[in-house]
């Protein structure tokens, strides 16, 4: 049997594991909820840059031109 101040110990201890267990509950969900929010954007800058690239592609400001040489 324990005597009364190690039970207050134990008692202490099962009660910070548990708050820890709980603080590192939550932050794996943070970590999921920032992974799945990273593969959004990234998903999302993939679309941009395409789309950005199309426009490029479409608009003659972008287009290469070739340098035209005069001669007198």
């Amino acid at each position: 049997d324990l005597n009364p101040d190690e039970e207050e110990e134990k008692q202490r201890l099962i009660n910070q594991v548990l708050e820890l267990q709980n603080t590192l509950d939550d932050l794996s969900q943070r970590v999921d909820s920032v992974k799945e929010e990273n593969l959004k954007l990234k998903s999302e800058n993939q679309v941009l840059g395409q789309y950005i690239e199309n426009l490029m592609a479409a608009s003659s400001v972008f287009q290469t031109t070739s340098p035209k040489t005069k001669k007198k």
